[in-house]
């Protein structure tokens, strides 16, 4: 049986609720990874969808009826079109700071409801509180959508199953040898279909204006232990080797020194301390976050390169 489909699944609490009709719902970022994941939730409940996609080609992918229109964030002015007649918005800020208040301008003048998806850096645990310049950008972004009036709903979520993924994936399709730093950091993965599940939920719903939601998986995993699951699910022994930090950072390319200077200080502050564990999504959703070892089942033909049959 085929194990790779990131599709949301029925028991994401979508099925049962009234499609939405009217105005469309307008989702930057369609093509992301949840973005796409919230085109195709609200496509299947019947919420008629209007995708902004900076190159139209890149859309080919998106679900039959869903209106395409291109659109830039660094131009503000491009986005006219896509926001003629709309009501709603999901803002993935997906460029750089310069355009951030022409554009949540913009948003205010056609829109009436934003959800906006952000990060969890007002949580008060030390992983959330080291600097990020992202987190900074997401905080500047809050306050513009603040002082129009939009009723603005954010969504925080913490760390994503998929980033082991795109961290380990080579080295486990390999020796099966995870070199990486702190191995006893606890993170709580969210799944990023249970993310897009929230937010298209929030789209579809009224009630949520000022919300502010902080999305977490549902235990408190150590890095290490995150591999042991992933080597569990597909049935081989994986190793995790303690890679000092120095080493870790002379290992990355030049472009990426920020991000991972981010996230070293991060795992380097939560060192000791159990993750941040919210029920968000099991209170929004009615039924309980997915597990890390129930997202690893979904998506092990993506650490093998083999899927089954």
């Amino acid at each position: 049986m085929e194990q790779t489909d990131t599709r949301p699944h029925p028991d994401d609490g979508e099925a049962a609720m009234t499609p939405a009709g009217g105005p469309p719902v307008l989702v930057t970022g369609a093509t992301g990874r949840i973005g796409r994941a919230v085109v195709d939730l609200l496509t299947d409940a019947g919420v008629p969808v209007r995708a902004l996609v900076r190159r139209s080609e890149s859309a080919a992918t998106l679900p039959a009826g869903v209106e395409i229109v291109t659109g830039d964030l660094t131009v503000p002015e491009s986005l006219d079109a896509a926001l003629h007649a709309v009501d709603t918005i999901f803002l993935v800020w997906t460029a750089p700071p310069q355009t951030a208040a022409a554009v949540v301008d913009r948003l205010a003048a056609h829109a009436q409801r934003v959800v906006y998806l952000s990060a969890p850096h007002r949580t008060p645990h030390p992983f959330f509180r080291q600097p990020n310049p992202m987190a900074a950008l997401h905080a500047e972004i809050e306050e513009l959508v603040a002082t129009t009036g939009l009723d603005a709903t954010i969504v925080r979520p913490g760390m994503f199953a998929s980033n082991t993924l795109f961290w380990w994936s080579a080295a486990i399709r390999g020796d099966g040898v995870v070199r990486w730093p702190y191995g006893a950091a606890e993170t709580a993965p969210v799944d990023d279909r249970d993310v897009a599940a929230v937010v298209a939920r929030i789209l579809r719903e009224g009630g949520h204006a000022g919300g502010d939601y902080v999305l977490t998986g549902p235990e408190s995993l150590t890095q290490a232990e995150q591999v042991r699951v992933i080597g569990d699910v597909l049935g081989r022994r994986l190793t995790f080797e303690e890679l000092p930090p120095d080493e870790f950072r002379r290992e990355t390319p030049e472009a990426s020194r920020p991000a991972v200077d981010m996230l070293l200080a991060a795992w380097n502050a939560t060192m000791g301390h159990p993750a941040y564990v919210t029920s968000t999504v099991s209170d929004l959703l009615g039924r309980p976050a997915r597990t890390f070892q129930r997202w690893v089942t979904d998506h092990t033909a993506s650490f093998t390169g083999n899927p089954t049959r």
